[in-house]
């Protein structure tokens, strides 16, 4: 019988090879990795020893560490790897690998935009036994930054309210989503965010569930809430527009790699039965 692969996260380097740890080399948005007839794979520090020299620990995968680095512009790639956007690997790696490329992402990006003190220029230092980097002049610690945002389903019945970005590259509606203001509570962000994008009040607001989301450097904190009044009337520099869907009439929604998918289709299961939404 087939387990589910397990991740054990930490910072902490291990004192064992790394020779056979799996390498999360980053940039960007990007991964590299080893591309197959029909799968892929991830390369390991003996495939390069250079970068794993200095690479951030992250913790086991199944009992095999992990560890990521930044790709360099001029390292020479072995035959048959190549960078790839890091979410073009959903449902290409299983969903607990493809979580720890979503935390290589991030901690190597933290890693190379910390590199210098923001308050005296000074360079930092790695914290031993922790994630930080610290100023050795002034002491500022820096933490790898999580920006906490709120995604809603806002429903009226059996309807539920999705709207269309004005900046989507293609025509998909979505749940409304916005990063949460300093000194706000995550349930006054879901209203005011609502009522800044399409106009309306809400009601009922409850905690659905979360997701990190590497690829925007956030944490999003999903919830459900309920239509109390108004009319709706777009923002139009966040939404190009929003309307009431049924279960039935839906329109092109995200893909599931979304919390946003999740809301939509716990939506349609309650509404229809056990029929999730089409893909």
């Amino acid at each position: 019988m087939s387990t589910v692969p397990h991740f054990v996260p930490g910072h902490e380097p291990p004192d064992r090879p790394r020779d056979g740890a799996l390498l999360f080399l980053a940039k960007g948005m990007d991964l590299l990795v080893q591309e197959h007839e029909d799968t892929v794979s991830l390369p390991t520090c003996a495939t390069f020893p250079e970068l794993a020299t200095g690479a951030h620990y992250l913790g086991t995968l199944d009992g095999q560490d992990c560890y990521a680095a930044a790709l360099p512009e001029d390292v020479t790639l072995p035959e048959g790897y190549k960078k790839v956007p890091a979410r073009s690997l959903f449902r290409r790696v299983d969903d607990a690998r493809f979580a720890v490329v979503g935390r290589s992402l991030s901690i190597v990006e933290w890693d190379l935009t910390h590199r210098f003190c923001g308050r005296c220029g000074s360079p930092t230092q790695l914290v031993p036994g922790e994630r930080a980097r610290r100023c050795p002049v002034d002491h500022t610690p820096f933490y790898p930054r999580i920006a906490p945002a709120i995604i809603v389903l806002v429903t009226r019945g059996d309807t539920m309210l999705l709207g269309r970005n004005a900046t989507f590259p293609e025509p998909m509606f979505s749940t409304l989503a916005g990063f949460v203001d300093p000194g706000e509570t995550l349930e006054e962000c879901v209203a005011r965010e609502v009522k800044e994008e399409v106009g309306i009040e809400v009601k009922n607001i409850r905690y659905f569930g979360s997701q990190p989301w590497p690829f925007g450097r956030s944490l999003m904190v999903g919830f459900t809430a309920e239509y109390a009044g108004g009319d709706i009337v777009v923002d139009p520099k966040e939404i190009a527009e929003a309307h009431w869907f049924t279960p039935d009439n839906l329109p092109r929604i995200p893909p599931r790699i979304s919390i946003a998918r999740r809301l939509i289709d716990a939506f349609v299961e309650r509404v229809k039965g056990s029929t999730p939404a089409p893909s």
